[in-house]
């Protein structure tokens, strides 16, 4: 069994987006596709291991966002199963609504960054739940269900590594600085505390971020992103009592993160790199909602 890292080389750019492709005798099952827009670049890499896209059995998404799911519609289309939080499954089968509210965000650049969304058939759908247990490529997987980040959110355990998609924040390879994605509408710090907690009790040796690649510091990272959400609510919760505005705020926002970054010894185009793969402004809306509702 070989595990892969592949880069999609999102925007045409190192180290934003990974996929993550486990290699059996014979079968193929690929965690995280990505964007529909990276699809060639997956393609290519698969095809220099000696393979085709229909050799992939098994599709994984972590959730539904479209950097992480949105080629599932082309995966299905070459016969793959497509496993994704139960939650999340019937807005793979019909895409209108994800689509839609992503257009509202990205506009004009839905198709640069995304690529074509399609529908996955229900019959290829494969609703997961905690606990569950997937047998691919001469494996098994064990399903986490990973909320915090996003409601549909899964991890996905294989021995003493995780595929963790969103739910342990975003860290670029090579960089010891996490930044927090907490997008409208299900971030929910108390769930995320929870989640990292049973982490710590699962005996990881490494995780495998899709932004981005391998951690192998797993204490340290958790305890790390553990503080962060808590240090970037007490931030909110002070700027909304200083009564900024949404605009204020999303700019003190931004400025903490890039202080932060540079603190911790990134370069002023490392800083962007994690901002174009990670907004301020989703985890501004995200982080404020929460707020409101509390």
């Amino acid at each position: 069994m070989k595990l892969h890292t592949i880069d999609l080389l999102f925007q045409d750019t190192p180290g934003l987006i990974s996929s993550y492709l486990l290699e059996g005798a014979g079968s193929l099952a690929l965690i995280e596709p990505g964007p529909a827009s990276t699809t060639d670049q997956l393609v290519e890499a698969i095809d220099k291991l000696g393979y085709s896209p229909s050799d992939v059995k098994d599709v994984m998404v972590s959730h539904i966002h479209l950097d992480h799911a949105g080629a599932v519609g082309w995966w299905a289309r070459q016969g793959a199963r497509i496993h994704v939080h139960h939650v999340g499954a019937p807005h793979l089968i019909d895409p209108s609504k994800l689509i839609a509210s992503a257009t509202r965000i990205y506009q004009d650049k839905m198709e640069a960054l995304w690529g074509e969304i399609l529908p996955v058939p229900e019959s290829q759908v494969c609703p997961l739940y905690d606990d569950d247990r997937i047998i691919t490529a001469d494996t098994e997987i064990t399903v986490i269900d990973a909320p915090g980040h996003a409601r549909h959110h899964v991890i996905y355990k294989w021995g003493t590594k995780a595929f963790t998609g969103d739910a342990c924040g975003v860290r670029l390879s090579g960089k010891s600085y996490i930044n927090l994605p907490a997008p409208p509408p299900e971030f929910n710090p108390v769930d995320w505390h929870s989640l990292l907690t049973r982490l710590r009790s699962e005996n990881l040796e490494a995780l495998y971020l899709t932004h981005f690649g391998e951690v192998a510091e797993v204490a340290s990272h958790l305890d790390a992103l553990d503080a962060l959400i808590d240090q970037a609510c007490s931030f909110f919760q002070e700027l909304i009592q200083e009564s900024n505005s949404k605009e204020d705020i999303t700019g003190k926002y931004l400025a903490w993160v890039q202080e932060q970054g540079q603190a911790m010894g990134l370069k002023k185009e490392e800083v962007q790199a994690y901002e174009s793969i990670n907004p301020s402004a989703m985890s501004v809306a995200g982080i404020m909602r929460y707020l409101s509702q509390r």
